[in-house]
């Protein structure tokens, strides 16, 4: 179950904030951060969390 129809406007607003740092890295001449820093699923809005206030026992399993 997910909140989110889908990832892309999360995926989007990634990839503008990686290439964003990366240009700022260039002109200050850091070091760029890794990739993995960029695109959290768990922090995404598709991240498949989603709170039931009184769940039927279809939707509650192992």
């Amino acid at each position: 179950m997910t909140t989110a129809e889908t990832d892309k406007p999360f995926k989007a607003s990634e990839h503008r904030r990686e290439r964003r740092q990366s240009k700022a890295l260039l002109l200050t001449g850091a070091e760029p951060l890794p990739p993995k820093a960029y695109g959290d699923p768990w922090r995404s809005g598709k991240d498949g969390k989603q709170w039931l206030r009184r769940p039927d026992d279809g939707v509650m399993r192992k």
